[in-house]
Order: C-alpha cells, then structure tokens, then sequence
C-alpha cells in the first residue's frame, strides 16, 4: 500500500476550504473499519486514507508548517500505513474513571500477545508497535497494531464461507467477533 507522500498535502488554508467534505468522507470510510470490542475498547483498521487525514489534521490542530516538523509527522503517521500482505490497526482502550483506566491498563500488560485475527484456520498474532519510553508494565491507552496477514488471504477475506473473527485471548477481557462483511471487503483490498 502507497505511503502518504508529501505532494498530497494541502497547506493550511486549502485543507481548511476542503475540511468538512474531506472530513465526512473520512467518517464514512473510518467507519467501515472500525470494530467495537465490547465496552471499552474499539479498533480501527488504517490505509493510506485514514492515515492522509491523521496526517492533515495533526498539521491543523498544532499549526504546523515547518517542512521539517513536516517530514516528522509524515514519517511517524507512514508507520501506520499497512506494508504489503500486511494489516494496520489503531487500538483504543477507553475507561472514563482514571482510576478504572490505570489499574486496567496495568493488567492489559500482558494483552501485546493476545490480540488475534483468525482467518480460516489460521490465526494471526497481532504485533504491538512498541514506542520509546514505553512503560512494558502497563499498556498505553492507544495502540498500534500490525498482523502479518499474507496477500493470499486477500481471497479468504471475500470468501463469506471462511470464518473471519478478531479475538482478544487475555484473562480480563476475553472476546471473540465475527469481522462483519463491509469490514473483510475494506481488508481484502488493503491486501490486494
């Protein structure tokens, strides 16, 4: 899958006159690749395009123009961009009391090898992107993920008769979900 290259970006002004039709569009795709995973947590599938609007609205919200501060965002944001026969997933971990959330993301240490997709018979371990500075005895709250899936799976993601589920293996928050068919299509063509 295509990086986001420096040529897409609008200044400031123009990404502003296109904002709101760019924006709801986003919301529309973004929503084909989200997966709720039961009450607090929900992931995000990312592609070039989420990743074009991640990188647009960081230069929006902190006023960013620096070509330097640019190539920063640019290069942080491209990590997210699925490598071919790969997928890319935003992982948010969503508790309103700060107490709750602590103490959760103290025993979600242990979820970096119990997140899965399962495709056929075959289940893929996502891999935790790890930042510097991390903490390994608590998980952040975001999470990026990345399951080495394989361009051949691109075929079993359209097939509706091969099951295709997200599982989550951690003591404290086992679940397993059917990815829905809009989903496997968004996935199937990032791997093609």
């Amino acid at each position: 899958m295509k990086k986001v290259d420096r040529s897409e970006l609008l200044s400031l002004g123009a990404y502003e006159e296109i904002r709101p039709h760019f924006r709801a569009r986003m919301i529309e795709v973004k929503a084909r690749r989200r997966m709720s995973l039961g009450a607090h947590m929900s992931l995000v599938f990312e592609n070039h395009d989420t990743m074009l609007l991640q990188v647009q609205e960081m230069l929006r919200t902190e006023r960013i123009t620096d070509e330097t501060a640019i190539a920063h965002e640019l290069e942080t944001y491209n990590e997210l961009v699925p490598a071919p026969g790969n997928l890319s997933a935003t992982l948010f971990i969503e508790y309103d009391e700060a107490s709750e959330r602590t103490r959760m993301l103290a025993k979600f240490a242990t979820l970096r090898t119990a997140v899965h997709l399962v495709l056929g018979g075959t289940r893929i371990t996502a891999r935790f992107a790890t930042h510097f500075g991390e903490e390994m005895d608590r998980l952040p709250a975001v999470n990026y993920l990345h399951f080495e899936v394989g361009s051949s799976k691109a075929g079993a993601l359209k097939d509706a008769a091969v099951p295709a589920k997200f599982e989550i293996t951690h003591p404290d928050y086992p679940l397993t979900l059917d990815l829905s068919k809009e989903l496997r299509l968004e996935l199937a063509k990032d791997l093609e």
